[in-house]
């Protein structure tokens, strides 16, 4: 299967748009965005590492992790879940904030919205970002957001095809 992603972003609403299909059944692609242990196996573009330090994903629950890097750097990063609806959708808040949870004023928090369709090929997921401000978007792009989404989502799917 081609490792096709579609990946938009539309400067005028505020927002990036992935689409990304993958062979294989909901359930499982689900799990693989909705479990630590299996998130941490892809979130995040090698060589650095995704690594949950903890994880309750039910609505109102939060998901904090660190990326770790080569050289000993890490980054920690807090989701915050809201509206779940099993095998269809979800939605959380992401900020990035220190081992403790606690938020990075000078990044602003940013709305994340998951939802997973099952189509012929295997399982679509669309995943639609909303950032507060152009300057926000602009800023996570020049981290190289685009290259490390893209790269975690490629990892996924050799994950999923093994």
């Amino acid at each position: 299967m081609e490792s096709n992603i579609i990946f938009n972003k539309d400067f005028d609403a505020n927002s990036i748009y992935v689409m990304k299909i993958y062979d294989a059944d909901v359930s499982k692609v689900w799990d693989y965005f909705t479990k630590s242990e299996l998130l941490d196996q892809w979130w995040g573009p090698k060589p650095w590492k995704c690594e949950t330090k903890t994880q309750d994903f039910k609505e109102g629950g939060v998901w904090l992790y660190a990326m770790a890097g080569p050289d000993g750097e890490r980054h920690y990063a807090r989701v915050k879940y809201g509206e779940i609806t099993e095998h269809r959708s979800f939605d959380r808040t992401d900020a990035f904030c220190d081992e403790n949870g606690n938020a990075n004023p000078d990044f602003p928090e940013v709305k994340w919205l998951f939802g997973f369709t099952g189509v012929e090929e295997g399982t679509k997921v669309m995943v639609n970002i909303h950032f507060p401000n152009g300057e926000s978007l602009k800023n996570l792009l020049e981290m190289g957001f685009e290259g490390g989404f893209t790269m975690g989502l490629t990892q996924l799917e050799e994950i999923l095809n093994n």
